[in-house]
């Protein structure tokens, strides 16, 4: 990691849950690491308990559903820290929602945030490389393993078609930029269930959730941390994290 020291990482969705844990790390590793989220007074909060570490957490308000938030986002850090280098798209709601009689705005907001707001932050992060010739940027999607399966759960398919489309978006992405010959590098990370906000107000029956497997996100972040600790000959394209015990 210690190549990484200095250098500026964007972790979107930064304001709880696995974004929260994966900036933490970034910060004590000596990154300098930019938090977006709706909620910047957590991350502030955040950045206040870091404060002796090697690096400096810096919170920037962001609506991730919507791109005028996003490239004002991406010119804050342009203009305050020269550009990105590691993009965690890690930003990404969950809906019960079922196919039959699902409500539009609960798939919008899916799509909105866990493709498009994605999709958005991995352009704006690869012009900004792109601008100052950064040739080993790493983009890190925080996936699911929902998006290599189908759920059981009726109420998840919309989400689970958008984390397929997070893994198309992967493999596509890593095909571009083997076309372009460029050395940065994309990973998806995708884990099983993880104790956050996000799993335990959806929905799911309280008894399955109370005997539910389930990881926390520091393990998630640990993976993160692991994929940028790699040399750049290695191309770590799949992370797939199961809590022991889940079902597959």
């Amino acid at each position: 990691m210690e190549r990484w020291s200095g250098r500026v990482a964007v972790v979107t969705g930064a304001s709880s849950g696995i974004g929260h844990a994966v900036a933490r790390e970034l910060v004590k590793k000596g990154l300098k690491v930019v938090g977006l989220a709706r909620r910047a007074d957590r991350i502030e909060e955040l950045a206040s308990s870091l404060k002796d570490s090697l690096g400096k957490l810096y919170a920037v308000k962001t609506d991730l559903s919507k791109e005028e938030d996003i490239l004002s986002a991406f010119k804050w850090v342009k203009e305050n820290l020269g550009g990105v280098d590691v993009l965690v798209n890690n930003a990404g709601v969950l809906n019960w929602s079922k196919l039959s009689e699902g409500k539009t705005a609960d798939w919008k907001q899916m799509l909105d945030l866990n493709v498009l707001g994605l999709s958005i932050c991995t352009r704006e992060a690869i012009q900004s490389m792109k601008e100052r010739g950064v040739d080993d940027g790493h983009i890190i999607h925080v996936n699911s393993v929902a998006g290599h399966t189908v759920s059981d759960y009726e109420g998840l398919y919309m989400y689970t078609g958008t984390k397929h489309a997070v893994t198309a978006l992967t493999e596509g992405l890593r095909k571009e930029l083997t076309q372009l010959k460029s050395n940065i590098r994309i990973t998806s990370v995708s884990p099983g269930a993880v104790r956050t906000d996000m799993i335990t107000g959806i929905g799911v029956p309280e008894e399955d959730l109370k005997n539910m497997p389930m990881l926390e996100p520091e393990d998630i972040a640990d993976a993160v941390l692991y994929t940028l600790s790699t040399p750049p000959r290695v191309q770590v394209h799949e992370i797939t994290i199961h809590p022991t015990g889940e079902k597959a």
